[in-house]
């Protein structure tokens, strides 16, 4: 079973490539982050002519997440579970695949340190934590995967210097980052790939992607009976290349299930 994410940046803008990439990568479970589009305008048909069934939740220009499936699909969960109080954007959706329970998760960015979008940042994280414990428990088959504007620790940036007081590398949002963890999630990219500076985001500006000056925080999070099935990941580097690209790559686990 390949379980992917990836971050689109638009997928009005990203179709084709998105197309392309499930033609020969073909994952079975795809979770799309960054979809800017409204539930209406998703193009299911499109992906179900590729074989995938499909589940969204947008609202148009910002934000807007997705999973694709072709082993299944079922009982989605558009934003948090409740009695979690909604959140404000189109950031979250949850569905059965194959007996994995899926979330595909872009977690808001956090911009300033110290700003309210910081701290709407961490207060995200923490229901999040709820959210999943509201859908199942550490045995179960579960899979979080997406943006999580987080670098889990400093090899994760291409120079930690460079993001000194900066976001996505804070002590408070990497803890919130290890509660998932000590709840009973494995970073499964990292399991696999102890050591390796490989990153999944790199910025359009200055040749960031050509001078391997990126970060990961494109994650894949899996409970225990899933993590210990890894047999393989990767980042597909290929799909930052060439016209019109997003500013993520593809990041896929491979599991003997």
């Amino acid at each position: 079973m390949r379980i992917a994410t990836w971050n689109v940046n638009s997928l009005k803008a990203r179709m084709p490539r998105v197309q392309e990439w499930l033609a020969y990568a073909k994952p079975d479970v795809l979770c799309i982050q960054e979809t800017k589009m409204s539930d209406s305008a998703f193009p299911h048909l499109a992906f179900g002519a590729q074989g995938y069934e499909s589940v969204h939740h947008g609202s148009g220009q910002w934000n807007g997440v997705a999973i694709l499936s072709r082993v299944g699909l079922s009982d989605p969960v558009f934003g948090f579970v409740d009695p979690i109080a909604p959140d404000r954007d189109a950031r979250l959706v949850s569905a059965r695949c194959a007996g994995v329970h899926v979330t595909s998760v872009y977690v808001p960015n956090g911009r300033e340190v110290g700003s309210e979008h910081y701290n709407y940042k961490l207060e995200w994280m923490g229901k999040l934590k709820e959210h999943i414990n509201a859908l199942g428990d550490p045995g179960d088959a579960m899979a979080v995967c997406g943006d999580f504007n987080v670098a889990p620790a400093d090899i994760d940036v291409w120079d930690p210097a460079a993001f000194a007081g900066s976001t996505h590398v804070t002590a408070e949002e990497r803890a919130s980052l290890r509660t998932l963890e000590e709840w009973g999630m494995t970073d499964a990219f990292r399991q696999f790939y102890p050591d390796p500076e490989l990153y999944s985001f790199w910025d359009y500006r200055s040749g960031d992607f050509h001078q391997h000056r990126g970060m990961r925080i494109d994650l894949i999070l899996l409970t225990a009976s899933l993590a210990a099935k890894v047999d393989w990941a990767l980042v597909d580097r290929n799909a930052r290349k060439g016209k019109q690209p997003s500013d993520h790559a593809p990041v896929f686990v491979d599991l003997s299930v």
